[in-house]
């Protein structure tokens, strides 16, 4: 029963906001195509007021209506400009989390259970007061026996029940809209109700958040740019979060940060260095970097300090990827469009049949114009996101680590902006980009990855002749009809072909047996790999 009303409950506030209009916007020049159940509601919708407000700003009002979870979604879905028009992602950015609190009797009765023991004796001082409430947990503040001040994190009571039902519901909304709607499969409905998913429930360990603080807390010990509040072990599990307490002023607060004379420059290129060392150097960052998570200390004005909290939400990208989205970046800033083709092809997120010259002058469309403009008035998020989204026009599909670093640069970008509006984020960006790949082909880089893989390699040896094997016999397979119909060279240049030809086959099996060696190699500085296959041809030779 209670699935029923709720379910006549959104379909009251989707009349009300007119949200059919979202999936009948085609409907029209699709009349013939569209199931009977998409007419159908096409034709009930029509006796529906006409819808005054933009189409985002009326889903931003109903996913407010429909509660915290439906709430969270929107969220989710403007983190998504790979599938979410622009106009859409901009109204649901404004999105807010606003949540009244429940009862402080309730909170404690939590904290209790979670850690088997009376509040008051887990805290020499535990204030009812909530400091903040939001949709899937709230805080209280707090003192620890010896004096240290501390904030409590505790999930709502029934919170999880809640979002299953809500789930269930936009799962079947979701089916509806890929079966029912001219563009359903190609916006995967489904697939995004079920990254919403795993990102809630996520979101319900607190002992994992707690994980993730730890290690960025690890990650900037001792930094002047980053301040990640300490995680109380003894007093967190997967229901009840204990942290140190931070004084510092909300990121937003820009009267109070002028008031201290912060220097706002210094403030936004440090935001935009902490991006891209978290990315690069860590591969390990903060993912829900809105402002109401970002707090400053300016108590040292001319240097003044990002402190961070809430980390339920974080990314990371393969080696590979970090790799090929440096260069991309680099070659961009560069405007060698045929290189950001290549890197494209070369890295996977594109079918390497896909043809270069087309993929390069489409690239080229997107990026020209914007390079006309001076660089402090270029986005380098909403680059990123148009550059996708060409690559999209050529069968890339965007992966969701991709998906959340666009989300956090774009956050950072226009949290950057906010602060300093002249701030050139690719002059800032650039220098340490080239850095790092530098860095990268450093002796020592490889000598350290080495010591890093060096056990995994040694692991996979033994397979190696099992792999070799098989790669010979397939190509011996695939190449005998041709071999015979080709006139028998002599003897000796037999014998060399062969050797040549084994060796590249063993050189393939290597390289299947052990992917990282691809990497490793292709770090390698040009001369030393011009020597190592010169003694190799020559030892071929004799």
């Amino acid at each position: 029963m209670a699935k029923v009303t709720r379910l006549l409950t959104i379909a009251r506030v989707a009349a009300r906001y007119r949200l059919d209009t979202l999936l009948a916007e085609s409907a029209s020049n699709h009349a013939q195509r569209l199931p009977l159940a998409a007419r159908v509601l096409a034709r009930a919708t029509r006796w529906l007021p006409t819808p005054k407000a933009p189409r985002g700003e009326r889903l931003r009002l109903a996913l407010e209506a429909l509660g915290p979870i439906f709430i969270k979604f929107g969220q989710l879905l403007s983190t998504r400009p790979d599938l979410v028009p622009a106009d859409i992602c901009a109204e649901l950015s404004h999105l807010q989390d606003r949540v009244p609190p429940f009862p402080s009797e309730q909170f404690v009765a939590i904290v209790e259970a979670a850690l088997d023991g009376k509040v008051s004796d887990l805290f020499q001082r535990f204030d009812s007061e909530p400091l903040a409430s939001a949709s899937v947990a709230q805080v209280h503040t707090a003192q620890l026996a010896d004096g240290r001040e501390v904030v409590v994190k505790a999930i709502r009571p029934g919170i999880e029940r809640v979002i299953r039902e809500d789930i269930e519901l936009m799962l079947c909304l979701a089916r509806w809209v890929e079966r029912n709607t001219p563009h359903g499969k190609r916006l995967r409905p489904i697939e995004v109700v079920e990254d919403y998913k795993h990102t809630i429930f996520d979101e319900l360990n607190l002992q994992r958040e707690a994980a993730n603080a730890s290690l960025l807390r690890r990650n900037f010990l001792n930094s002047p740019m980053l301040y990640v509040p300490e995680v109380h072990w003894p007093l967190t599990n997967e229901k009840v979060m204990v942290s140190e307490r931070i004084h510092a002023a909300p990121v937003t607060d820009l009267a109070y940060l002028s008031s201290r004379n912060t220097d706002m420059k210094v403030l936004a290129e440090r935001g935009v260095e902490i991006f891209f060392t978290q990315v690069f150097e860590h591969n390990f960052f903060h993912a829900d970097m809105h402002p109401g998570n970002i707090f400053v200390d300016a108590s040292d004005p001319a240097r003044p300090r990002y402190l961070a909290v809430d980390c339920a939400i974080v990314g990371s990208l393969s080696d590979a990827d970090r790799y090929y989205l440096a260069r991309n970046l680099v070659a961009i800033f560069r405007r060698d469009y045929r290189q950001v083709a290549e890197l494209h092809i070369l890295s996977g997120w594109v079918p390497e049949d896909t043809p270069l010259n087309d993929f390069e002058a489409a690239i080229r469309t997107v990026c020209e114009p914007i390079f006309e403009r001076p660089l402090k008035d270029i986005s380098f998020g909403l680059t990123l996101v148009q550059l996708f989204r060409t690559a999209q026009r050529f069968d890339m599909e965007v992966q969701p680590s991709l998906v959340l670093l666009q989300k956090t640069l774009l956050n950072v970008e226009g949290l950057g902006r906010q602060l300093y509006p002249d701030l050139d984020l690719w002059t800032t960006a650039h220098p340490f980009m080239e850095n790092w790949l530098k860095q990268r082909f450093r002796p020592g880089t490889l000598l350290a990855r080495l010591k890093r893989h060096g056990p995994e390699w040694l692991e996979q040896l033994p397979e190696l002749p099992h792999l070799v094997y098989q790669t010979l016999e397939l190509s011996r397979q695939r190449s005998r009809r041709a071999v015979e119909e080709q006139t028998s060279p002599p003897a000796s240049t037999k014998n060399r072909t062969r050797l040549f030809a084994a060796s590249a086959l063993m050189g393939i099996g290597a390289g299947s047996a052990f992917p990282q060696w691809s990497d490793a190699v292709a770090s390698l500085p040009a001369a030393s790999l011009l020597l190592f296959a010169a003694g190799a041809l020559l030892l071929l030779l004799r």
